[in-house]
């Protein structure tokens, strides 16, 4: 069985936040750790809205149109997240958000991102990185255009799906 690091972070993080209330609060007091809290939650909210989810829609357009998403776009999509992590009540998911919101390891991230990001063109064929604008397409278009070996498909004689044993 394959073991994956986000099920366990997603499953660790609430135990994580639990732990760094305690800390936190017998250091502050209760007062102090709940004014802390709504302030993070506060500021998470300001970020987002100054933010908006104007990102989220110009990186599913550039998306759209077989562009990846630019560096340009790193730092807002990043703000957004930050955001989010700000939003959640705890200081381990803050402290995250604050990292962030670091330019340095923003652009470490996006070191690690552009890596891992493969493009595939109008023209076919694929290469990884960032590419040059392809400004050919239909932006509003929902097809996806497979070739012969990205799909193909089996039909197996005993499956009730095949049509085949709807009129016996």
């Amino acid at each position: 069985m394959r073991f994956s690091i986000l099920p366990a972070f997603i499953l660790l993080l609430p135990l994580a936040e639990i732990a760094g209330f305690v800390v936190v609060g017998r250091a502050l007091g209760l007062a102090l750790t709940l004014a802390l809290v709504m302030l993070s939650f506060v500021a998470g909210m300001m970020l987002l809205r100054r933010q908006g989810i104007g990102i989220l829609r110009r990186m599913s357009s550039e998306g759209r149109n077989g562009l990846m998403p630019g560096r340009e776009l790193l730092r807002p999509a990043m703000n957004v997240i930050a955001a989010l992590l700000l939003i959640i009540p705890g200081f381990l998911s803050d402290l995250i958000a604050i990292l962030i919101l670091i330019p340095p390891v923003r652009d470490f991230v996006w070191r690690a991102i552009a890596r891992r990001f493969v493009v595939v063109n109008a023209k076919g064929g694929y290469s990884p990185g960032p590419q040059p604008d392809v400004r050919d397409r239909n932006p509003n278009s929902k097809v996806v255009d497979l070739d012969e070996e990205d799909y193909h498909r089996e039909p197996k004689p005993n499956s009730p799906w095949s049509g085949r044993h709807l009129g016996d």
